[in-house]
């Protein structure tokens, strides 16, 4: 009972930080705004994948999340590479 208010709880606060950051994401002034809301929705999104792999009794899931970690991590260092020198390997 517990554990599934905290679960219900958490993904809804999840949520509504995914939202925010996509709409920091939409009407961000600056590209390193941008660039540091897309990092973090793409943490959001790893927790939120963590919380419904609780939810629901999967470790499908977090193999889910260890992906989507790595691919925000890269394209975060890829996104502000681009922005600092205009290249992203040399």
């Amino acid at each position: 009972m517990i554990l599934s208010l905290a679960l219900d709880f958490a993904t809804g606060c999840v949520a509504l930080a995914l939202l925010m950051c996509g709409w920091r994401l939409l009407k961000g002034p600056h590209l390193p705004d941008r660039i540091l809301a897309l990092d973090t929705m793409a943490v959001n999104a790893v927790a939120l994948v963590f919380l419904l792999g609780i939810r629901w009794g999967t470790s499908l899931l977090f193999d889910a999340a260890l992906i989507i970690a790595m691919l925000g991590f890269v394209s975060t260092v890829g996104l502000s590479r681009f922005l600092t020198r205009g290249d992203v390997m040399e």
